[in-house]
């Protein structure tokens, strides 16, 4: 970390989580960035559902919630960057404070509520951006919608021919019963609409569900059969956790969903057990508690084809997205894998 983003750091954790935020977004706007575009190797450069990647590591959603900021992201070392949610409508979200730093157990809590723009203001940021590395959208659903479920279309149909890929967020556990959308009846019709619009833009684009940490087995494998039967074209696990299992912060008890390092274990066992299931059928991406090279490395060998990080630049910075591509690159020369591709699912026995 350089020694100016380091005091930047230092007085963001001074102020409110949530105005911080807002500060590294405007900083951003402002050219205030750091780095040179993706790191690459060959070590390192993969395809992962059709996309070509330069490295495996991505920003998740939430960051740039209103697609704000993707040129200055793309320079920043990430491989691909996923912006969003986004709904049809605007919305303000939940009533603040809903964001909070948990710095003794490097996590935080947010139920911000699928707070955005709305999908035509966001439409027209992605449409104007300057090509660069893969840029997805998170799709979401608006708090007081009578069909949950066509909101994820409709926002792929206004914003799909502006991005290179798609998610579908039914496992925030802030919206009220969204994630009652991942059993497998309520999902199957969802991803029916959703691959019904992606059938209707001009270049359908990978669509990828991102699933929630808190499932068992057997919901999983309900996942993984609907994933397949959909058509999907990989899964992204995993989202926050309503756990709060050995937290020390005095922020434990707030509401919302829990990121960070507490969910590392967690979220990668869960991605072990879809890699089992689905045995190399679609490609997985590893989120949740990646904080260093040697965590994005442990993703990918229980399963994932490519991680993403959001948690851990809170504590470590921006340039921590270049830091995690180089050590990675690193840590698969020191244990002879020629590319990243040959290390995917090499450890996954480590997590069942």
């Amino acid at each position: 970390m350089k020694m100016l983003e380091r005091i930047a750091l230092a007085g963001m954790h001074r102020v409110d989580p949530e105005r911080a935020h807002g500060l590294a977004i405007s900083a951003l706007k402002m050219g205030l960035g750091f780095g040179h575009g993706p790191v690459r190797s060959d070590r390192l450069r993969t395809t992962v559902a059709g996309l070509e990647l330069a490295n495996p590591v991505g920003l998740a959603a939430g960051f740039d919630k209103n697609a704000e900021v993707v040129g200055p992201l793309a320079q920043a070392g990430f491989g691909f960057v996923e912006v969003g949610a986004a709904t049809p409508r605007p919305q303000p979200g939940n009533p603040k404070p809903r964001l909070f730093r948990l710095s003794e157990d490097q996590a935080a809590i947010n139920r911000f509520g699928f707070n955005n723009d709305g999908m035509d203001a966001i439409a027209e940021r992605l449409a104007a951006r300057v090509v660069g590395i893969p840029v997805g959208l998170n799709l979401g659903a608006n708090k007081d919608s009578t069909d949950r479920a066509q909101d994820f279309a409709t926002v792929l149909r206004r914003c799909g021919p502006h991005v290179d890929f798609a998610t579908v967020n039914v496992s925030s556990p802030n919206t009220e019963k969204l994630r009652d959308l991942q059993g497998k009846a309520a999902l199957s019709a969802l991803l029916a609409g959703v691959m019904d619009a992606r059938a209707e833009l001009r270049v359908p684009i990978p669509v990828f569900l991102k699933i929630a940490p808190d499932l068992d087995d057997a919901a999983l494998a309900e996942i993984a059969e609907v994933a397949v039967a959909s058509g999907l074209s990989g899964i992204i696990a995993t989202n926050t956790t309503l756990s709060r299992d050995g937290l020390t912060s005095v922020h434990k008890g707030e509401a919302g969903g829990l990121s960070g390092q507490p969910v590392f274990e967690k979220s990668t066992r869960v991605l072990a057990r879809l890699s089992q299931l689905l045995d190399g059928t679609m490609p997985l991406i590893g989120v949740g508690g990646v904080g260093s090279a040697e965590q994005a490395y442990a993703k990918i060998r229980a399963g994932a084809s490519a991680v993403q990080v959001y948690t851990a630049l809170v504590y470590g910075g921006l340039s921590l997205a270049g830091e995690i591509a180089h050590g990675l690159d690193a840590l698969l020369e020191r244990n002879g894998f020629d590319t990243v591709a040959d290390a995917v699912g090499t450890g996954r026995g480590d997590w069942l």
